[in-house]
């Protein structure tokens, strides 16, 4: 089973994700904030994360960039309800492997995970 690691303060956003990914048939681990989801990121064998940008405590940006220092290779797809230029192209230059605007279609979600699982 296709494993989908998801980092997202917002409850309601976390619920549906996990219950649309759940619903294609994706195993889905879901985490609260980026300090859970590094407690665990050793063991976590994600195919991909998709993670906020705007967390309280490590930004979805900063943990992208721990990874990517601690040799992971993880794709990542970003999401945000806050998109403006700066942030995307930073986002773009580590390397992300979709950038989505919140509230966005669930198929532009899926295509981007199918297009890296």
């Amino acid at each position: 089973m296709r494993t989908i690691a998801i980092v997202e303060d917002d409850p309601s956003m976390l619920q549906g994700l996990n219950r649309l990914l759940s619903a294609r048939g994706f195993n889905v681990l879901a985490f609260r904030s980026a300090e859970s989801f590094m407690e665990d990121a050793a063991n976590c064998k994600a195919a991909c994360l998709l993670v906020d940008i705007r967390l309280a405590g490590i930004s979805g940006i900063d943990l992208k960039r721990r990874l990517a220092s601690s040799g992971s290779s993880m794709p990542v797809i970003f999401m945000t309800g806050i998109d403006n230029e700066a942030v995307r192209q930073e986002a773009l230059d580590l390397g992300c492997v979709a950038f989505l605007k919140k509230p966005f279609l669930a198929k532009l979600l899926i295509d981007a995970i199918d297009a890296v699982v």
